[in-house]
């Protein structure tokens, strides 16, 4: 029995010139955007091309002009944030004329592997969300190619870097906490996460400044690190209020106290950092330090297309740094008298 779901012919340029009449040389100037066909030539191969609903192999013409026009990202699989960055580069993508490759790192994939497959994927520009690899590394990939660092802090560097004011954004939660009559406030750290050390100094500089005593606890980037660091934060004297890395681990932490029978924030006011989706969570509530990753992404990708189009390998590494805001919800509210 014959098969009557073959799939249609695959139309060629060939017979895009033989519909308009012209050579497919004429054809190919057309498609590749450069000068040799007169502009009713362009208009009666276009118009041949739509009718009989042509679509170039972008891929093949790409190899031949030894150019991919492609910008790799890289970016941690299970991080939600970074899940924003790659959605805003996307948007900002479609005016650029440059397509983007993902490489996702994970447990089981380390950023070293995903680096290499963007590579060989002829990449002419990199963007590196929160990289963990050393910086030794970033640099010596920054002298093969365009790269751009967004979410790391990495002063005094060769390659471009786009980031959060994290340090000013600590100290926004800080004040906003003290304001409300918080005098007990702990951080949970970030540890050795991208960004950790920046919040941790504007935590200390904040404290410092109205005269209270710092407290740390180890948290992390997951809600599992949250709720972890609720056995340690109940085990002393519990403080009234938090400072919490990023969004996750403050949602972590907030389940178990509140298992634990500590309402929140009647009993302890929680503030997160990103202003990431479980933050918005009705069942969550989160006040939080919000990054824009719209102007993130639209920097990052504006440096790495205008690195790919230099002509010159000699230029200075640009920083750019995003102000954060403060994003009220229903995890904080004043200090009760007696706490």
């Amino acid at each position: 029995m014959a098969n009557s779901h073959k799939r249609p012919p695959t139309v060629t340029m060939a017979d895009v010139a033989a519909r308009a009449g012209v050579s497919r040389a004429l054809v190919s100037i057309v498609f590749r955007g450069v000068p040799g066909a007169s502009p009713a030539t362009r208009q009666r191969v276009m118009q041949a091309a739509e009718e009989l609903a042509y679509q170039p192999d972008q891929r093949a013409r790409l190899l031949g002009s030894n150019r991919s026009r492609t910008i790799g990202v890289v970016f941690g699989l299970h991080h939600e944030f970074h899940a924003e960055l790659v959605e805003a580069l996307y948007r900002t993508a479609d005016t650029t004329g440059y397509d983007l490759a993902l490489g996702a790192s994970a447990p089981s994939r380390d950023e070293s592997r995903a680096v290499q497959s963007l590579l060989e994927y002829r990449c002419e520009g990199l963007i590196l969300l929160g990289p963990r690899m050393r910086r030794t590394a970033v640099e010596a990939l920054g002298e093969r190619l365009p790269v751009v660092v967004v979410a790391r802090a990495l002063p005094r560097t060769s390659v471009d870097v786009v980031r959060t004011d994290d340090y000013t954004g600590a100290r926004i939660a800080v004040e906003h906490l003290a304001d409300l009559g918080h005098t007990s406030i702990t951080h949970l750290d970030g540890r050795r996460a991208p960004g950790a050390a920046e919040r941790r100094r504007g935590y200390q500089a904040a404290m410092r400044e109205r005269g209270l005593q710092r407290a740390f606890i180890p948290g992390g980037l997951t809600e599992n690190d949250g709720e972890r660091a609720a056995d340690q934060l109940l085990s002393t004297e519990r403080p009234t209020a938090v400072t919490a890395f990023n969004d996750h681990c403050a949602a972590g932490l907030m389940s178990a106290v509140r298992g634990r029978g500590v309402k929140v924030p009647t009993a302890l006011s929680v503030v997160g950092y990103d202003n990431s989706h479980i933050a918005s969570l009705t069942s969550v509530a989160l006040t939080t330090i919000a990054q824009d990753s719209t102007a993130l992404a639209a920097s990052a990708l504006r440096l790495a297309v205008a690195r790919a189009e230099s002509s010159s390998d000699d230029h200075s590494p640009s920083e750019v740094i995003v102000p954060p805001r403060l994003v009220l919800r229903r995890t904080t509210a004043p200090s009760r008298p007696g706490r």
